[in-house]
């Protein structure tokens, strides 16, 4: 079931710290997305009229957490954050998950082969995610 859900959807985690205004991005390898990068094919589009079942955010969480071993109580979706992209006819929702914990988990994220890294430390990722960081900065920076 996951594999399914995850052909139609990635998951950017971050961690803001409140008091400090530090943002920081899980990045795994090469991508921010897990649990796998996008396609090389994929391309932005708009929110589809449509949305298929398969993209519904609780059960990417619930999906990602049982892969990656966390504690959905310690996870938050942000249900504003809206990116989407396409490639090969296949419509791929990217979905925002922020840790609630006072501090970025670097255990938990170190023990699937991911880091912490601020957006300053990301700078010869993909262009897409990038753009993808960008909106989650802008995101975040507007709503804390």
């Amino acid at each position: 079931m996951n594999n399914l859900i995850f052909d139609h959807n990635r998951v950017i985690l971050c961690h803001f710290d409140n008091y400090s205004a530090a943002l920081v991005f899980a990045r795994f390898g090469s991508s921010i997305l897990a649990p796998t990068p996008l396609p090389e094919s994929s391309s932005p589009m708009p929110i589809p009229g449509d949305i298929a079942g398969h993209h519904d955010p609780e059960a990417v969480l619930d999906a990602l957490a049982a892969q990656f071993s966390l504690n959905s109580a310690q996870l938050n979706l942000d249900e504003h954050f809206q990116a989407w992209m396409v490639s090969d006819g296949t419509s791929i929702r990217v979905h925002l998950v922020r840790f609630t914990t006072l501090d970025a988990p670097h255990q938990s994220i170190e023990s699937f082969g991911g880091s912490f890294k601020p957006i300053s430390e990301m700078r010869k990722m993909p262009m897409i995610e990038l753009n993808l960081m960008r909106q989650v900065f802008n995101q975040i920076m507007s709503v804390g």
